[in-house]
């Protein structure tokens, strides 16, 4: 890239960048004074801003190169991640969403102290930000970085070695990133989280044309048929036992994966936390997951295409989308494309300091100093809080390079050792009413050290994702035999004081019903009915007008109900 073009891009990019911060400036003034002003945008988030933060908040350079790689080196098997969100987000809007806002809790934590005590809120908040310090901040870094790395030649721009730019683009972006969440608040992380998911969906649409048509000889037409009639086996997400996602995944551990990331993960939840009132809420948490539905045409396609243009050669396979966005991507579009990068890294990086600082500071600090202190002190610590943790993540982000398995599998495996022993505690807090505090601090304990040597003392022939299901099972077994051996003398449930409406979205069952079977019909296109058999024949057909059928008999149901 010459001198002109660097310079284009760098102030193509600064625009964009700075038009986002503005209007998230503009939203947002004089709302972070406040506590629930700067930790949940004072309860005022309506549907369109919870649904493009949570998307925006999940998505980020970790799936761009991640997925991706994955899809260029095996198949689509991995998109099992992405679109059995689904079941997930509905788990949240019809069961989860209604509990959390019954009792106005500001963190997850805090909700399960309400149902047993201050120790399973320390031990759950500590696990949170253990969780997120050592393994989803720092990767979240080095993902983003990652692919401003490759994307722009840095270490040719600055004429340093791989290593030093990836610390310095670490540092930059840790810096710059930080500066919403510290200094914004939810609210401000929740607009610009919006405004750059926008441009991550025009860049995710722009960049599988591009590579289709490079691939087709200029002609989108003739790369699909490429990738569908050449190595159409890469087009199928019914991953064997070999592959990175295992088809039988789906109905195990990644069920529960799935339940703890957008049932309970904090940095998730606290925008539905922060919603106008349920129905608002419902709106935005089912919107995530129809918008999640696109990730495999946007984030695995790509990878597909850069193998049947690059062949099986790119070491590491995580240069699949770099790659290819270096190849295809008009120069004029080059500045754009750095400020989406750098706004989905933003999104996701801001969110979790946000959502870490407020852990910190309502479920630890609050509790030791008590309700005196002011909003002023609490929020001021909040920012040195969200201060400390980027600093900390700044070091830790580069170490992610030495990953032998690639980005995607390392995060998955690593975050079993928290995700599975939350989302089992908080299932046992929401439809049990004598288990004892007992009964979750035993589970997290023994989930961490059965968990750590079946990942890496013993290590059974078994997917780790079947692990969490294993494990999840046992420690809802070990909690439910505590509460029939040392039951509550009195029935404990979580605290109902309401803030917001609490009326329900009356189109949410329907759409609910609505977005499995889209699910279903993602998963027939990308099998061996579909796609992957190079050519759609009647049974493909058939498989889909019945999907169709019953999903249109299914939602005709359920809105004359709601019409009665």
């Amino acid at each position: 890239m010459g001198s002109n073009g660097l310079s284009f891009t760098l102030l193509s990019a600064l625009f964009f960048m700075a038009l986002v911060a503005w209007v998230s400036y503009q939203k947002t003034r004089g709302e972070a004074d406040t506590r629930d002003g700067y930790f949940l945008a004072g309860r005022g988030l309506t549907g369109w801003f919870i649904a493009g933060s949570m998307l925006l908040t999940n998505l980020s350079a970790e799936q761009l190169i991640g997925l991706n790689g994955s899809s260029y080196a095996f198949n689509m098997s991995s998109m099992a991640w992405e679109v059995t969100v689904a079941f997930a987000t509905i788990i949240l809007a019809l069961l989860f969403l209604p509990r959390y806002l019954a009792g106005a809790f500001s963190t997850l934590p805090e909700f399960l102290r309400s149902r047993f005590d201050d120790d399973v809120r320390r031990l759950t908040a500590l696990l949170f930000l253990v969780g997120y310090g050592l393994v989803t901040i720092p990767s979240v870094l080095y993902s983003g970085s990652l692919a401003v790395l490759r994307i722009f030649d840095v270490p040719s721009m600055l004429n340093v070695d791989d290593s030093t730019s990836l610390w310095i683009t670490v540092a930059i972006v840790a810096m710059v990133g930080g500066v919403y969440a510290i200094f914004g608040g939810l609210k401000a992380v929740a607009v610009s989280d919006t405004l750059n998911g926008i441009g991550l969906l025009i860049i995710g649409a722009i960049v599988p044309v591009l590579g289709l048509a490079k691939l087709g000889g200029g002609s989108v037409a003739a790369g699909f048929a490429t990738i569908t009639s050449t190595h159409a086996e890469k087009l199928n997400a019914i991953g064997g036992a070999d592959d990175p996602t295992p088809f039988g995944t789906v109905f195990t551990g990644m069920i529960f994966a799935n339940l703890f990331y957008w049932g309970t993960n904090q940095y998730v939840i606290q925008r539905t936390l922060g919603a106008k009132n349920l129905a608002e809420g419902q709106k935005g948490v089912l919107l995530s997951g129809y918008l999640k539905l696109l990730i495999p045409f946007m984030m695995m396609i790509p990878g597909v295409i850069a193998f049947h243009l690059y062949g099986p050669g790119l070491d590491p396979i995580d240069l699949a989308f770099p790659q290819l966005v270096r190849d295809v991507l008009p120069g004029y579009l080059s500045g754009f494309l750095l400020a989406v990068l750098l706004g989905a890294v933003f999104s996701s990086f801001n969110s979790l300091l946000n959502s870490a600082a407020t852990l910190f500071c309502l479920d630890l600090y609050l509790p030791l100093k008590g309700s005196a202190v002011s909003d002023e002190r609490l929020i001021k610590v909040a920012k040195r809080a969200g201060i400390l943790i980027a600093l900390f993540s700044i070091v830790l982000a580069p170490l992610f390079q030495y990953a032998p398995e690639g980005l995607w599998q390392i995060i998955r495996i690593f975050t079993g050792f928290y995700n599975i022993p939350v989302i089992a505690v908080v299932v046992i807090g929401l439809f049990t009413t004598r288990v004892p505090p007992l009964g979750p601090k035993l589970a997290v304990l023994f989930h961490v050290v059965a968990y750590g040597l079946l990942q890496f003392v013993i290590k059974p022939d078994l997917h780790f994702v079947h692990i969490y299901g294993i494990l999840f099972v046992v420690e809802v077994l070990l909690m439910l035999a505590i509460g029939r051996i040392l039951p509550l003398s009195e029935p404990r449930v979580a605290s109902h004081r309401p803030q917001v409406d609490l009326s329900p979205w009356p189109l949410a069952p329907a759409a609910s019903v609505n977005l499995l079977a889209f699910v279903a019909l993602i998963y027939l296109v990308f099998s061996p009915l579909g796609l992957a058999s190079g050519s759609l024949g009647l049974p493909f057909w058939a498989a889909t007008a019945s999907i169709l059928a019953l999903d249109s008999m299914a939602c005709s149901w359920l809105l004359r109900r709601v019409a009665r």
